[in-house]
């Protein structure tokens, strides 16, 4: 057979080039919905929807509407502050 140790170095290697580059390959599943109810991976976390590439076994986040991937980092918007004006129309609501 061959040496052990040969497999743990390509596998070091890989994670590595995958964690530089991440997933090249283009072969992607059908996309994918989680249930609300049932505990999403991250990927599903971002849109609910997601694909899993076909060749590594990645999972990305996908735009259903859009019909695309999308980057899995959350878009962060600075806070807006509330106005005066929305304050008093949802105490005259309640």
């Amino acid at each position: 057979m061959g040496d052990p140790s040969q497999g743990v170095w390509s596998k070091m290697i890989f994670n590595l080039f995958d964690m530089l580059f991440g997933c090249w390959h283009k072969n992607y599943s059908f996309p994918i919905t989680a249930r609300a109810e049932k505990r999403r991976t991250p990927a599903a976390c971002v849109t609910g929807t997601y694909v899993v590439c076909l060749d590594c076994g990645k999972e990305f986040p996908y735009d259903w509407k859009a019909m695309k991937l999308v980057s899995s980092a959350p878009v962060e918007t600075a806070p807006q502050p509330i106005r005066a004006e929305a304050v008093d129309a949802w105490h005259k609501a309640a």
